[in-house]
């Protein structure tokens, strides 16, 4: 499948999606880069990695840029912002959350808000979950859930470097599952693709 990033900053996700594809273990391509800050790092890897890059800072312009290329899918790779997507790619949203949905998360439960969130409610049990977005944040149907411990003297710092370990296996399992499974699949079987 061809792939659209949309990222806010380093592009660690991006880094991953790169080195996976080109081992083999990540089916698809990446056709561009978008990022909604700019001057963030993430735009200079992807520049560096060969992949057309551009800062958008609104829906509209993202979409325009999207519109000159060939995607399938849109991979939200630590992207800070609720994004809309075309009609015609209403289904193929794809985002990653660090935690277990359905627990901590919603509006307002990112980045290390999450895992001090997990930390403070004392859980011993965490991770991250790729899942299909959509007008509500972390509502749309899950693609792919895999688990983390945390132990008693684990720092929301150790949560967030054990979590972000686990989802860069997760993504590109998620990414891989939804090529032989098909984006329709997901919807259909949370019965959530009838109201779209």
């Amino acid at each position: 499948m061809k792939m659209a990033v949309l990222l806010s900053g380093s592009g660690r996700t991006l880094d991953n999606f790169h080195k996976r594809i080109a081992d083999g273990s990540m089916q698809g391509s990446i056709e561009v880069v978008i990022s909604n800050v700019a001057g963030v790092l993430g735009l200079d890897k992807a520049k560096g990695y060969g992949y057309p890059a551009f800062h958008c800072a609104t829906n509209t312009e993202i979409n325009e840029i999207l519109a000159k290329y060939d995607v399938d899918l849109i991979l939200l790779a630590g992207y800070l912002k609720l994004y809309t997507p075309p009609e015609s790619l209403k289904k193929a949203v794809i985002n990653i959350h660090p935690a277990l949905i359905p627990a901590f998360c919603g509006a307002g439960f990112y980045g290390m808000k999450v895992h001090r969130a997990v930390k403070k409610r004392g859980v011993t049990l965490t991770g991250c979950t790729v899942h299909f977005a959509n007008e509500v944040y972390d509502d749309g149907p899950i693609i792919v859930q895999s688990t983390v411990p945390v132990a008693d003297d684990d720092t929301p710092h150790d949560i967030a470097d054990h979590v972000f370990a686990e989802e860069c296996n997760a993504f590109p399992a998620a990414i891989n599952r939804v090529h032989d499974l098909g984006v329709d699949y997901f919807w259909e079987r949370t019965g959530k693709g009838s109201d779209l």
